[in-house]
């Protein structure tokens, strides 16, 4: 059985990063790294909301990624955009 933090791992590491995102906006237990994560997801799902309030969805996505890699210490290339 493939556990959740191997699921992340495998989407980061093929490029699947809206899949990796939205497996790990949902987890608890994220640390100080939450809100980054999850405002990126937010971002990705209402990116005009997020333009109306003068930020850059794309921006915030990529934030949430790098998060990510630090709460989960995940090397590789960051990619992905709104």
């Amino acid at each position: 059985m493939e556990t959740k933090l191997a699921r992340l791992k495998r989407h980061m590491a093929a490029g699947e990063f809206t899949e990796a995102l939205r497996l790990c906006a949902r987890w608890q237990d994220l640390g100080e790294h939450k809100e980054r994560i999850s405002r990126g997801w937010a971002a990705y799902m209402n990116p005009q909301f997020y333009r109306e309030l003068g930020q850059d969805p794309d921006a915030l996505f990529a934030d949430a990624l790098a998060a990510v890699r630090e709460r989960y210490a995940i090397t590789g290339d960051l990619g992905g955009t709104v």
